[in-house]
C-alpha cells in the first residue's frame, strides 16, 4: 500500500485502486492501514498532480469520486496560491471531462453520480475564475449548449449549480463584494441565457432536458431583471412568453407539473409595487382556472393526498407552497371586489390542505395561518371597539374553519407529561419531542391572533367540541387532549369577563367528565388536561379565590394518584400557581378563618405522604414561594418555622444519634438521608429567599460539621472514595455547597452574612479543598466562592487572598495538563477568577509579576479552550480586565507594555482557528478593546522593544500595533501582505467609530482567509449577534399583543 505514497514515481493507478477497494470492502485492520494510506495521500501538497491520471486509467468509480474530493479541496481552499498556468490547466482539463462524457448520451446517463461531482467542482472553480479571468463563459456554455441536447442538459444543471451557489449559499462563503459581482455578472448575461431557456422550452421533445431547464429556471427566478416576466411593449404588465409557456404549455402537463409549479412559486412569491398588479391578477386567474380543473372538489384533498403517489404527495406540497406565497405577496390586491372569488376558492383550498396527514405540509400552511392573522390583528388596532373592519368581515367565514383546524390538530405542550404512546396506552413521557414543543408554540401564537381578532367563536368551537366530547359521541384520548391543549393555550388573549365565563364552564365540564369517567387511563388523561388549563390561567386564578382553592386542592388529591405521570405534573402545576398567585395563599380570604398557607402546613405530611423525595422538593420550592410572599415578618418566621418541621425533626433524630457515636453518620441510608434533607432545604431556600435566613440558623454549625467529618473521613481512607459510601459522602458534600451558594446568593444583609457565616465556612471548606487529592476536591467550592465574592464584594476583599491561595494553583495543575478532565472544575474556576476581576480587582492589583503572569496565562489558557463556555468566560475576563487596567494609569502602562501584543497574537489565534467561531463577536469586542487602548493614548509608554524602534524609524505604538496584525495574518498563503496591510487598515479605522461596522469588517476578511483554511461553509456563528437582535426584536413585538407571551414568562401574570 505505501508504494503510492511515492511521489517521486509514476502513481500506480491499479495499486490505488486495490487500497479504495480495502478501505471500502475489507475488515480491520486492513481497512484502517488503508484508510491511514489514503489520508496521508490526500494530504500531500503534489497530490492534487495525480488527480488527472486518475480520473484516466482507474476502473473504479469509488477512486475517481476520492481524486475528485483532493481536487475539490484544492480548488475550494489552495486555488489563489497556485499559479495562474496551472489554474488554467485544471479548468481546462475539467471542461475537457464533463463535455467528453455529457456530449454522448449513454455516457451521460451511465456515469451520472460521477459527472454530478464533476459539475460540483467545476462550479467552485467557476466561482475563483468568472468573470475575473474568464469573461466568456456564459457565452461559450451557451454556444456549446445547441449543439448536443445531453451536453445542454448537463449545462443547464451547472447553471442551476452556479445559481445556488451564488444567490442562496454565498452569504457564509465569499464577502459582500465577491458576491456583488458574481451577481452584477450573471445578471448581464441573463439575456443568453433567457435566450437559451426559452429555445428549449420551446423546442425540445427529450423530457429530462425539459425538467431539467425547469429546474434551472426555478433557482434563476427569485433574482433575475423583471423585464424578463412580463411583456414590455404591452401598456399594462402582462406575463411574458416565458411565463406564459410555464402557465399554458407545462403546467397541464402531469410530466412537468411540479416542476413548473416550483417556478410559478417563486414568480408569485415576487413582492413588487402597485404597477404589477395586473401582472399577478392575471396569473392567480390563469392558475386557478386550472386548478378547478385539476382538483375539482377541494375537500377531497387529504383522502387523495393520503392515497397517492410521490408524485401527487409532492404536486400537493407545491401547491400549498405556491398559494401560501403568493397570497403573503398579494394578499391587498386579491381583497378588492373582482379578485374576491379567486380569494375566497384559494383559501377553501388551504384549509382542505392543512387538513393533510403530513407535518411539513400543515407547518407551511400553518406559516401562513399566522401570517394572515396577524396581518389582520395589525389592521384591526386602527379601529375602535364599535366597528367590524371591512378586512374581518371578509375572513370570517374562512377563519373560523382556520380556528377549527388548529384545534383539532393542537400540539402537545411541554408542561404535558401524560401521554398516549403508539399502542394507545397512556404513560409518563420520558424525553422531549423538540419538533412538537416548536410547533405547539407555532400553534399556540397563531391560535392567540385568532383570539385575539374573534374570541366569541373561538370559545364557540371550543366548547361545542368539549360538548361533544362530555356526552361521550365523539370520546377519544387524542380529541380531548388536542382540545385542553388549544384551550391553555391561549390564556390572555381575552378579556377578563370573557375569560371567567369560558373557564368556569370548561373545569367544570372537565371536571364532571372526571367523575364520570371510569378506567385509570381516561382519569389519568383528563387530569392532566386539567392541570394544565389551571396552569395557564393564572389571572382568573388570581381573580377568584374559591376557584383557586378547588383547583389546588384538586392538585392535592392528584398527588396521591399513582399513575405515572400524574403526581409530576400535579407538583409542577402547583408550583407554576404557586408562584403566579403566591400572595393569594398567605393573605385572609373573604369566608375563611385563616390563611390558606395555615391549613396546608398543618396537613404537609398528608399531603406529601405519597410523594417521591423529587417530587417533595418541588412541592417544597412552591410553598416557599408562597411564604416568602408575606409582608408579615413574625407571622413569615412562625410559617417558615412550621414549613421546616418535618425535614428539621428528620436532621435532628441523625444529629441526635452522631452525638452519640460519630461512626452512626458514616452509614449509606444516612448520606441518602442527608442529600435528601439537603435538596429539600435547597428548594426551600430559593424560594423563600432572605426569610430561609430564620431556617439556616437551626443546621449552619452541624452542616459545616458533617461537612468537615466526611470530608475528614476521606482523607483518611482514599480508598473508600469509589466506595457507595464513599460516593454518598460526596454527594451530601456537593449538596451542602450547593445550599450555602443558594442561601448566600439570595440573602440581603450581606454584612451580617459575612461577619457570622463567612469565617467558619471559609474555614471548613477551603483547607479541605487545598489539601485533598485532586478527584475528592468538589467543583462546588469554586462556584460557593464566586458567589461569596460577586454577592458581599468589597465585604469579602481581606478573605480573597485566602481563597485565592487555597484555589488557584492546586485547580490550575487539574486543569491545564488536557482539555478534557474536570470539566466542572474548569468552568467554575473561570467563573471564580471572573467574579474577582469584577468585584475585587484591587486584589489582582495586589500580585507579584509572577503571580500576574500566572493569572494572564490561565486567562489566555481559557479563551484558547475548545469548549464554548470556558472560551467565552476567559475571553469575558480579558475584556473586563482591559477595561480595569485602563482605568489605572500606572499599571495601564506596565500591563499593556507586557502583555498587549502577546495577548493580541493569542486572540487573533482563535479568530482564524475553526474551533472558536462561537466567540467571534467576544473575539471582535476583545481586539477591538486592544486597539482603543493604543489609538487613544491611553498607554503611554512604547509597547515595542529597541530593535524594532531601530528597524522603523518614527516608530509609534499605533503604527507597531498594525504591523503585528499585518505580520499575524500574512501567513496565509491565500492573501496577499497588501491585501492583508489594507484590511487591517480599514478596521483599525473604524477602532473608534462603530463597533458593527468593526466586526463586519473582520468577518470579511475572515471568509477569505478561510477560503484556504479549509473550515468549509459553516459561518452561522459569524452572525450570531445579529441572530440574537432579531430573537429580542421579536420578543418585543410579542409583548405588545395579549396573550402572546406565555403567563410563566410574563412578569405581570406574576403575583
Amino acid at each position: 500500500m505505501d508504494r503510492i505514497l511515492n511521489f517521486n514515481e509514476p502513481l500506480d493507478v491499479n495499486l490505488l485502486d486495490q487500497v479504495v477497494h480495502a478501505m471500502y470492502y475489507s475488515k480491520s485492520p486492513e481497512r484502517e492501514m488503508a484508510q491511514t494510506v489514503l489520508g496521508q495521500f490526500q494530504e500531500h501538497p503534489d497530490s492534487w498532480m495525480k488527480v488527472d491520471s486518475i480520473l484516466e486509467h482507474s476502473r473504479s468509480q469509488e477512486t475517481k469520486f476520492y481524486a475528485l474530493l483532493i481536487l475539490e479541496s484544492l480548488i475550494k481552499f489552495k486555488w489563489r496560491a497556485l499559479p495562474r498556468e496551472q489554474c488554467d490547466g485544471i479548468k481546462n482539463y475539467i471542461v475537457s471531462v464533463i463535455i467528453r462524457i455529457s456530449s454522448d448520451a449513454g455516457s451521460f446517463a451511465r456515469e451520472k453520480g460521477f459527472l454530478n461531482k464533476l459539475n460540483l467542482i467545476f462550479v467552485h472553480i467557476l466561482k475563483k475564475e468568472w468573470p475575473n479571468h474568464w469573461s466568456s463563459f456564459i457565452p461559450e456554455l451557451v454556444s456549446s449548449s445547441k449543439t448536443n441536447e445531453s451536453l445542454c442538459e448537463n449545462n443547464m444543471n451547472i447553471l442551476r449549480l452556479l445559481s445556488e451557489e451564488v444567490f442562496n449559499f454565498s452569504e457564509e462563503q465569499m464577502t459582500q463584494s465577491k458576491i456583488a459581482q458574481l451577481k452584477s455578472s450573471f445578471e448581464k448575461e441573463f439575456s443568453l441565457i433567457n435566450q437559451l431557456c426559452q429555445y428549449i422550452l420551446e423546442n425540445a421533445t427529450r423530457p429530462s432536458l425539459i425538467k431539467a431547464t425547469l429546474d434551472t429556471l426555478h433557482k434563476f427566478l427569485s433574482w433575475i431583471p423583471l423585464h424578463y416576466l412580463y411583456n414590455r411593449d404591452s401598456a399594462i404588465p402582462e406575463p411574458s412568453m416565458l411565463v406564459q409557456l410555464l402557465l399554458f404549455k407545462f403546467f397541464p402537463e402531469p410530466m412537468f407539473r411540479n416542476s413548473t409549479l416550483k417556478c410559478l412559486t417563486e414568480i408569485g412569491s415576487l413582492s413588487l409595487t402597485s404597477e404589477y398588479d395586473s401582472f399577478f391578477v392575471h396569473i392567480i386567474d390563469q392558475f386557478m382556472n386550472k386548478i378547478k380543473v385539476i382538483i375539482p372538489k377541494p375537500s377531497s384533498i387529504p383522502e387523495a393526498y393520503e392515497d397517492g403517489d410521490k408524485n401527487e404527495q409532492d404536486f400537493v406540497h407545491q401547491l400549498t407552497m405556491f398559494l401560501t406565497g403568493f397570497f403573503r405577496a398579494h394578499l391587498k390586491v386579491m381583497e378588492s371586489p373582482l379578485n374576491i372569488p379567486y380569494l375566497t376558492l384559494a383559501h377553501d383550498y388551504l384549509i382542505n390542505i392543512s387538513n393533510v396527514d403530513d407535518v411539513e405540509i400543515f407547518k407551511i400552511c400553518l406559516e401562513y395561518w399566522n401570517f394572515l392573522s396577524q396581518n389582520l390583528y395589525v389592521d384591526n388596532a386602527s379601529y375602535t371597539l364599535l366597528t367590524t373592519p371591512p378586512r374581518l368581515l371578509l375572513y370570517k367565514s374562512i377563519l373560523a374553519r382556520v380556528r377549527t383546524v388548529l384545534i383539532s390538530k393542537m400540539a402537545k405542550p411541554e408542561e404535558v407529561i401524560v401521554v398516549e404512546d403508539e399502542e394507545g396506552n397512556i404513560v409518563r413521557e420520558m424525553t422531549k419531542d423538540t419538533d412538537s414543543l416548536t410547533l405547539y408554540e407555532s400553534m399556540r401564537e397563531t391560535l392567540v391572533f385568532l383570539t385575539n381578532l374573534d374570541a366569541e367563536n373561538t370559545q364557540s368551537i371550543m366548547l361545542e367540541k368539549l360538548d361533544m366530547l362530555v356526552k361521550n359521541r365523539e370520546w377519544s384520548f387524542s380529541k380531548i387532549n388536542t382540545l385542553c391543549w388549544a384551550i391553555g393555550s391561549i390564556s390572555g388573549s381575552q378579556t377578563k369577563e370573557q375569560e371567567k365565563r369560558f373557564l368556569v364552564t370548561v373545569i367544570k365540564e372537565l371536571l364532571e367528565l372526571c367523575q364520570v369517567k371510569s378506567g385509570k387511563d381516561n382519569k389519568a388523561v383528563i387530569a392532566s388536561d386539567i392541570m394544565y388549563i389551571v396552569g395557564q390561567y393564572p389571572r382568573f386564578l388570581k381573580d377568584h379565590w374559591k376557584f383557586l382553592k378547588t383547583v389546588v386542592n384538586k392538585l392535592f388529591e392528584f398527588m396521591h394518584e399513582s399513575h405515572p405521570g400524574v403526581q409530576d405534573m400535579a407538583c409542577d402545576t402547583f408550583l407554576k400557581i404557586a408562584k403566579q398567585c403566591k400572595r393569594k395563599f398567605v393573605i385572609v380570604q373573604v369566608d375563611e378563618p385563616s390563611p390558606f398557607i395555615s391549613e396546608l402546613l398543618n396537613q404537609l405530611h398528608v399531603t406529601i405522604s405519597d410523594l417521591e423525595p423529587n417530587q417533595v422538593h418541588t412541592f417544597y420550592e412552591a410553598v416557599g414561594c408562597m411564604i416568602s410572599s408575606s409582608t408579615d415578618i413574625p407571622l413569615r418566621d412562625k410559617l417558615v418555622n412550621k414549613f421546616m418541621e418535618l425535614p428539621n425533626q428528620s436532621w435532628q433524630m441523625i444529629m441526635n444519634r452522631a452525638s452519640e457515636n460519630v461512626e452512626n453518620l458514616y452509614n449509606i441510608d444516612v448520606t441518602r438521608q442527608f442529600v435528601n434533607l439537603l435538596k429539600t432545604n435547597n428548594k426551600a431556600a430559593s424560594s423563600l429567599g432572605p426569610c430561609y435566613l430564620i431556617q439556616i440558623t437551626k443546621i449552619y454549625f452541624d452542616l459545616l460539621n458533617v461537612y468537615r467529618t466526611y470530608s475528614s473521613f476521606l482523607s483518611k481512607n482514599p480508598n473508600q472514595t469509589r466506595t457507595s459510601l464513599g460516593l454518598g459522602m460526596k454527594s451530601v458534600k456537593k449538596e451542602a455547597l450547593k445550599l450555602l451558594e443558594t442561601f448566600i446568593e439570595r440573602s440581603e444583609d450581606k454584612s451580617m452574612i459575612y461577619q457570622n457565616f463567612i469565617p467558619p465556612l471559609l474555614d471548613a471548606v477551603l483547607g479541605d479543598y487545598q489539601t485533598n487529592t485532586p478527584e475528592t476536591r468538589e467543583p462546588e467550592v469554586l462556584s460557593l466562592m464566586a458567589v461569596i465574592v460577586t454577592s458581599l464584594k468589597q465585604l469579602v476583599h481581606p478573605d480573597i487572598p485566602k481563597i485565592l491561595e487555597a484555589c488557584f494553583e492546586c485547580t490550575l495543575s487539574m486543569i491545564t495538563k488536557n482539555f478534557e478532565d474536570f470539566p466542572y472544575h474548569r468552568i467554575n474556576f473561570f467563573n471564580l477568577i471572573r467574579s474577582i476581576n469584577s468585584h475585587a480587582f484591587v486584589v489582582f492589583q495586589k500580585l507579584s509579576a509572577q503571580q500576574f503572569k500566572l493569572l494572564v496565562d490561565c486567562i489566555v489558557w481559557a479563551f484558547k479552550h475548545t469548549e464554548r463556555n470556558i472560551s467565552e468566560t476567559g475571553l469575558n475576563i480579558l475584556k473586563e480586565l482591559i477595561e480595569n487596567v485602563s482605568k489605572v494609569p500606572e499599571i495601564a502602562n506596565v500591563f499593556f507594555s507586557t502583555y498587549v501584543v502577546s495577548l493580541l497574537t493569542d486572540v487573533l489565534y482563535i479568530l482564524t482557528d475553526s474551533f472558536h467561531k462561537s466567540g467571534f463577536s467576544l473575539q471582535c469586542d476583545v481586539i477591538r478593546a486592544m486597539f482603543i487602548v493604543i489609538e487613544n493614548g491611553i498607554v503611554k509608554v512604547p509597547i515595542f522593544d529597541q530593535e524594532a524602534a531601530a528597524q522603523m524609524p518614527n516608530l509609534t505604538n499605533s503604527i507597531y500595533i498594525r504591523e503585528v496584525v499585518t505580520n499575524y495574518l500574512s501567513s496565509s498563503p491565500n492573501v496577499t501582505r497588501q491585501q492583508v496591510a489594507t484590511m487591517v487598515q480599514k478596521i483599525y479605522s473604524l477602532t473608534n467609530v462603530n463597533a458593527t461596522e468593526f466586526k463586519s469588517a473582520v468577518r470579511d476578511f475572515l471568509i477569505n482567509l478561510k477560503e484556504f483554511q479549509g473550515e468549509g461553509v459553516d459561518n452561522k456563528e459569524l452572525y450570531i449577534e445579529e441572530l440574537n437582535a432579531e430573537k429580542e426584536a421579536a420578543l418585543n413585538r410579542a409583548r405588545a399583543i395579549p396573550g402572546m407571551v406565555r403567563p410563566n414568562e410574563n412578569e405581570e401574570m406574576m403575583d
